[in-house]
């Protein structure tokens, strides 16, 4: 078993969620697998994974106040639009994302995490 977060180091709430994994992993013998997903941008299918482990609709996973989400017009998109725009341009992506157990969820705010990692 291990624990996946997608993470941005220049996000205070990023970092915040993954001292709290980091630590969670360390305490427990869990291999932890970070992934910065500005300098590896994840796949379609790597998306809609997490939008199926996360339990919502990939919309959920899009930060809509980047300016990119106006500029690609991203409010009526569709499921293949918001995954193309993700997918090509990856600051869309609510951060950070933790995996654990084949369930996900945004650790925004990083609070989540404590029931998440031990429920």
């Amino acid at each position: 078993m291990t624990i996946t977060i997608y993470h941005n180091p220049r996000c205070s709430k990023s970092r915040e969620a993954f001292a709290m994994v980091e630590k969670f992993a360390v305490d427990n013998n869990i291999p932890l697998n970070v992934i910065e997903y500005l300098k590896t941008p994840p796949s379609r299918d790597q998306l809609l994974m997490l939008s199926k482990s996360l339990g919502s609709n990939l919309r959920d996973m899009v930060r809509s106040n980047e300016d990119e989400y106006a500029t690609l017009e991203l409010a009526k998109a569709n499921d293949d639009a918001l995954l193309d725009a993700v997918t090509n341009h990856p600051k869309l992506l609510q951060r950070p994302v933790v995996v654990y157990r084949g369930k996900a969820i945004i650790a925004r705010p990083p609070e989540l995490l404590q029931d998440f990692l031990t429920t």
